[in-house]
């Protein structure tokens, strides 16, 4: 957590969330996390890169929001960006239909990578709602407070930052709308980008495309999705 001086979070981010680190629920998952630690389990990502979502794109910096579960539980995967992996790793099956819709929607090449971080430094959030997760055990830490945190994030972001969009894939991203005034930013829904379901509506949303234009209308510089060959 924040308190540990090997853990730095970026300046606005910290400011933001002063408070939020002093709640009791907090210290609560501050103490599990290290109690699963001393144990012997793994926990991905790695403790610098928990907060990497936040640490890549400061407050004052977002533009557009992507919500995801947890983190990628498999070795090497994870690194604090929702659908995205470490350099070398190859892009999992949900990032592979992303990128599909990518190549409909603006006709733009599919890399050979799943490395996200260059949308992320143009100011999209790419936020999971649990920051950890025990290796091989999808969803182990969904209990532990973080989506009361990371509920947090999304509420100061949508407080704090005009005309917004928020990419709502799936069931359990579109349950987070509850937190988002929608008169003031944009939210696009479709289903998740997941091979089971990406087949009915997730390829063929155009939201990539439709997110630029409403940049666009407010005066902001769009995101190039484009991400380079090579990382």
């Amino acid at each position: 957590m924040p308190q540990d001086e090997r853990i730095k979070l970026e300046p606005s981010w910290k400011e933001a969330l002063r408070e939020e680190f002093e709640q009791p629920y907090m210290k609560e998952l501050a103490a599990f996390l290290r109690r699963e630690k001393a144990a012997g389990k793994v926990i991905y990502p790695p403790g610098p890169l928990i907060f990497n979502a936040l640490n890549s794109t400061p407050l004052d910096q977002v533009k557009v929001v992507i919500i995801g579960q947890d983190p990628y539980h498999g070795p090497g995967q994870a690194h604090g960006l929702c659908f995205s992996v470490q350099p070398g790793i190859a892009p999992p099956p949900s990032l592979q239909n992303i990128y599909k819709e990518l190549k409909r929607d603006l006709n733009l090449p599919v890399p050979p990578h799943g490395y996200l971080q260059r949308w992320a430094e143009q100011g999209v959030l790419l936020l999971n709602t649990s920051l950890t997760v025990e290796r091989g055990l999808a969803g182990s830490h969904a209990k532990a407070g973080w989506h009361r945190f990371t509920d947090r994030i999304i509420e100061i972001v949508a407080d704090r930052r005009p005309h917004l969009v928020f990419l709502l894939w799936g069931a359990h991203a579109q349950g987070k709308a509850r937190l988002i005034d929608p008169t003031r930013h944009l939210l696009l829904k479709s289903a998740h980008p997941s091979p089971l379901s990406a087949h009915r509506g997730f390829i063929g949303n155009g939201h990539f495309s439709r997110a630029n234009q409403f940049l666009r209308q407010h005066a902001m510089e769009p995101i190039d999705w484009r991400l380079p060959e090579a990382v």
